[in-house]
């Protein structure tokens, strides 16, 4: 009724017997009219090979139900489980998207111009309260150490359900010509199911990252960076919180998952830093001079990720911070080629009959300098008395929220 070490060889030996019977009933009808066809019709096979497969899948079963009562047990624990029910722990471990602290996007204004937004000693932490625009609390989330430990934890089962496949493998090898089909089926499911590991790895990295940026540091990214005065709330003090995280990470996380959830963390803070430039609200505003502190604190961000040869490689680091480096140059642009740039896109998008009346072009989140709503939103944080003109007659867009 179960799989022992003692029942296979029992099985085996029955095999053997049942094989060795069969070739001595043939041997001894070897002369009868049909050779000893009718008499092998007459001996129905036990299939021991087939009570092995089934008393495998048994003990697999029995194992998985068990799995899964242990599961429910111990999910707030943080207790590691592997096997068939893989999918049921993962829909736990990696709830949660990226989308869901991503804020929402403010509506577009104009900069009202050579107005002080603040008063010039005032400190960020002093600013006016303003209800953040960042998702809404899930009181199901967990802090970042629990999350690297969710992330090792589904590494883990990576791992040993790996190890898993490799011995029953072993152990169906001594099952002859009986391994070629169990070990076929094992190998279909157990490869979605290391997929499925790969997937919640990757979507715990995205999930945590995100979380990082615009939940945990968003009173010093979302909520301060370029508030009022460019050159007096600058990206030190993101940088100042974010270099704890990063050494907590890189302690925790196994090594064979540290650099994706750091390369996710770098590019949901790369996200961030082109939110703050082009959604960041009439309560930034940038002229061109203040186009070289950007580029000097974009250059501070990516830093820390190089950390001086000991982060992530330089190339990976590129790659990630491209958006924002094809963005950047409109804010060393004038004026007046911003403004005749976003009319030469409009125009190659909606035709010529476009001039009369510059439709508004839709957000879709992929800045890029040849994208109409891009320049747009550059043009309004542009503190700067053509910009706000032109926007106030093209779109009639107000000042203030």
């Amino acid at each position: 009724m179960e799989l022992t070490p003692d029942t296979v060889q029992v099985l085996k030996a029955a095999d053997k017997l049942e094989k060795d019977l069969v070739h001595i009933a043939v041997e001894d009808s070897v002369d009868s009219e049909d050779g000893g066809k009718s008499l092998i019709r007459e001996m129905p096979p036990y299939e021991a090979e087939s009570a092995i497969a089934n008393l495998v899948k048994v003990w697999i079963k029995t194992r998985v139900d068990r799995l899964k009562d242990w599961v429910d047990r111990n999910l707030h624990q943080e207790v590691a489980s592997i096997g068939g029910m893989l999918n049921y722990l993962l829909s736990s471990f990696c709830s949660g998207t990226r989308s869901s602290f991503m804020p929402s996007l403010p509506t577009l204004t104009r900069c009202e111009v050579g107005s002080k937004l603040w008063k010039k000693k005032e400190k960020p932490q002093n600013l006016p309260k303003r209800r953040s625009q960042v998702g809404s609390r899930d009181s199901n989330s967990f802090g970042l150490p629990q999350l690297c430990v969710r992330m090792n934890s589904v590494h883990y089962i990576r791992t040993e359900l790996e190890n898993l496949e490799k011995k029953i493998k072993t152990c169906l090898r001594n099952v002859e010509s009986a391994q070629a089909d169990i070990s076929n089926g094992l190998e279909i499911s157990f490869e979605l199911t290391l997929a499925s590991c790969q997937e919640g790895i990757q979507q715990l990295c995205e999930t945590t990252a995100y979380k990082v940026i615009f939940r945990d540091l968003s009173h010093v990214l979302w909520d301060a960076l370029y508030i009022g005065e460019t050159a007096s709330s600058r990206i030190d003090p993101f940088i100042k919180e974010l270099d704890p995280i990063l050494e907590m990470i890189s302690n925790t996380v196994h090594n064979r998952v540290r650099n994706r959830v750091v390369t996710a963390l770098m590019k949901a803070s790369f996200d961030g830093f082109l939110l703050v430039l082009l959604a960041g609200g009439p309560l930034r505003a940038f002229c061109r001079q203040d186009s070289q502190i950007i580029d000097e604190d974009f250059r501070s961000l990516k830093d820390i990720y190089l950390a001086d040869g000991d982060g992530l490689p330089q190339e990976l680091v590129e790659k990630a911070s491209s958006q924002v480096k094809n963005v950047l140059p409109l804010f060393h642009a004038d004026t007046e080629s911003l403004i005749e740039r976003f009319r030469r896109l409009i125009t190659e998008t909606y035709g010529a009959s476009a001039k009369s009346r510059y439709p508004l072009p839709p957000t879709s989140g992929n800045w890029n300098p040849t994208e109409a709503n891009t320049v747009l939103r550059v043009l309004c944080h542009r503190n700067d008395e053509s910009a706000t003109r032109f926007l106030k007659k093209t779109y009639n867009l107000p000042k203030k929220l």
